[in-house]
């Protein structure tokens, strides 16, 4: 697929189904995630997979969250909420490690994992496989967190659905650049 085709035409895939991607398709998104733009070159930047059972565990984690927070949830927001990692085969866990330099701020380097997370996303686009990016209080919230391994200096940044598309893609929308952009004219 030529990169630009792949970039113009990448949507998210929600429906996701077996089979999971290959080990060479997730290195190959890997190795997408590591081309992401990094002042310094620090990869300040990890990921966490979750596949099989350990699925059913991560939804056992948000259920059990849920209930602590809300403890008088409904049964359909219980039984969605311990669904939720089981919407794909796998999912990456993205996760941002800035640290301390003299010349690359932490937000910076968020914004180096959130590109990481967009190649991983268009790694798989390229490779025949669709992926969602999704986020909320599951993505947010600090014992989650915690219990998935991340430590206080760390960030999440949501976590990419991974698998097979169930329907096909939809067509991208058109969007008139126009809308979005401006021309800067000094005073001089």
């Amino acid at each position: 697929m030529e990169m630009l085709e792949g970039i113009l035409n990448r949507t998210s895939s929600p429906l996701l189904e077996e089979p999971a991607p290959s080990p060479e398709q997730i290195e190959n998104m890997l190795q997408a995630a590591m081309r992401a733009p990094d002042h310094g070159r620090l990869k300040p930047y990890r990921f966490i997979l979750i596949e099989g059972q350990e699925r059913e565990a991560l939804g056992e984690l948000f259920l059990s969250r849920l209930l602590e927070i809300n403890p008088d949830a409904d049964e359909k927001t219980c039984l969605k909420t311990r669904n939720m990692p089981l919407r794909a085969p796998m999912l990456l866990v993205l996760v941002a490690c800035p640290r301390p330099h003299p010349k690359v701020p932490a937000s910076e380097q968020v914004h180096t994992t959130a590109c990481a997370g967009q190649n991983i996303l268009h790694g798989a686009y390229a490779q025949g496989l669709g992926g969602v990016w999704r986020t909320g209080w599951v993505a947010e919230d600090k014992q989650i967190q915690k219990q998935l391994g991340l430590t206080d200096e760390e960030q999440m940044l949501g976590y990419i659905y991974l698998g097979t598309p169930k329907n096909p893609a939809r067509k991208t929308p058109e969007v008139d650049s126009a809308d979005y952009i401006s021309f800067w004219k000094s005073d001089h």
